[in-house]
């Protein structure tokens, strides 16, 4: 079951679970929207002629760009982003990351790799990919994605992988796998 803004309000205020920094109006009918934070990585192109899985991702060149101020990303690129928000999932809680309508309308996509399993503690990777032909731009703290959040059946032990409390946009940690 999805929960309602309502819900996901009365959890962050009991403290059932945590989104931090938290901002009341930032609650939707069934989600709540977050910002984008001030860490940035991008592939440095020159010096990349490849990423491989089996290998770390040492090519990204990091950004930290203060709040109100503008990210530009050209046409036809990628970069990872992170949220401003720090959340904190409950075992019984998951949630999955989208991105706002109106951004896409800009031809910026907005992903996250996957659902947010229960037991997560972070700041959320966005990935940011601008599909446009011309260059798009964002303001650092402004809404770009929503979290939606719903129960799942069951009480899990929880996420213990390997962005468990990640800061930052955070390379992929891929080669870190054991299969």
């Amino acid at each position: 079951m999805i929960l309602s803004g309502q819900t996901i309000g009365d959890y962050h205020k009991d403290e059932t679970l945590s989104i931090t920094p938290f901002d009341a109006h930032s609650l939707q009918p069934a989600s709540v929207d977050l910002r984008l934070g001030e860490h940035f990585s991008l592939i440095d192109e020159l010096s990349t002629p490849m990423l491989s899985v089996k290998d770390p991702s040492p090519a990204y060149v990091e950004k930290t760009i203060k709040d109100g101020e503008r990210v530009v990303i050209p046409p036809q690129s990628f970069l990872l982003a992170t949220t401003k928000e720090t959340i904190r999932l409950p075992k019984h809680l998951t949630a999955f990351v989208e991105g706002r309508s109106s951004i896409g309308r800009l031809g910026v996509f907005i992903q996250n790799a996957g659902w947010i399993d229960p037991g997560f503690s972070g700041e959320i990777t966005l990935e940011l990919f601008n599909a446009n032909r011309v260059p798009v731009e964002l303001e650092v703290g402004m809404r770009v994605c929503q979290l939606v959040i719903a129960e799942v059946d069951k009480t899990t032990e929880g996420y213990q992988g390997k962005y468990l409390n990640q800061t930052g946009a955070t390379a992929s940690r891929i080669h870190l796998d054991s299969d």
